[in-house]
């Protein structure tokens, strides 16, 4: 009887640890208020002719070390020559942009032969994002 209680002990203190550990690896963090800061890489992109799209991938980057980033979006307008908007897209992250974490924004905008320059503008669910261009993360 007694060592059936220790094997039952054992198990369950086995279980325990590794619930544990496994509850620490999703620990979220909280979300930033007001300004946050990403890295980005240099975007790219690509004209896809037979779909009638430009598709830009965007790599960034949560600088913080403490906070995620709750509803990161990133808006990308297109001019013409002249500097008048012709079109744009945007893509918002569905899930919490973690402290050190890195995600790939893809952005898909309708081709228009009149499409000259684009910009990018990037803002989250709590305030402003302050970016920075690195060379690689």
């Amino acid at each position: 009887m007694r060592r059936l209680v220790k094997v039952v002990m054992t198990i369950a203190a086995v279980v325990a640890i590794g619930a544990g550990s496994v509850l620490a690896q999703t620990k979220l963090a909280t979300p930033i208020r007001g300004d946050a800061e990403i890295g980005y890489l240099t975007p790219v992109t690509s004209v896809d002719h037979k779909a009638g799209l430009v598709k830009t991938n965007i790599k960034v980057k949560n600088l913080s070390t403490t906070g995620s980033i709750a509803g990161l979006k990133v808006e990308e307008f297109w001019y013409d020559k002249d500097g008048n908007p012709v079109t744009g897209s945007k893509f918002r992250l569905q899930k919490p942009l973690q402290p050190g974490e890195v995600a790939e924004l893809k952005l898909e905008t309708p081709k228009d032969p009149k499409m000259n320059r684009n910009s990018y503008t990037f803002s989250h669910a709590n305030g402003k994002i302050r970016t920075k261009k690195m060379p690689k993360f």
